[in-house]
């Protein structure tokens, strides 16, 4: 074990060349897309950079809620709210393939 006057050094330096503003989208029923629009320091568009779209739902267990996330690959947020089914879907068969997958694997 690590002595206190050992401390872990963590590089915490924001990247100025990879800022994003973000706004958030929902149906208020199953679907969260979150558009991360690229910007530059001074917070003008930095139209170098495409946005990026993530999608966002939650799958409700006998445990409890289940967050499940993916990146949708769209270039507008018409055609990423058209992916989110079937990147949600992928995203369920993964975490239900994990369900089912046995102890000695």
């Amino acid at each position: 074990m690590a002595s206190d006057t050992q401390k872990t050094q963590i590089n915490l330096t924001v990247d100025r060349n990879n800022l994003y503003r973000e706004e958030s989208f929902t149906d208020i029923r199953v679907a969260a897309i979150r558009q991360l629009t690229p910007v530059k320091p001074d917070l003008s568009t930095d139209d170098s950079r495409h946005p990026l779209y993530m999608g966002q739902t939650q799958l409700m267990t006998p445990s409890g809620p289940v967050m499940l996330q993916s990146l949708l690959e769209a270039k507008t947020l018409d055609e990423a709210i058209e992916k989110f089914p079937a990147a949600m879907q992928k995203e369920v068969d993964k975490v239900m393939a994990q369900v089912h997958k046995s102890p000695e694997e």
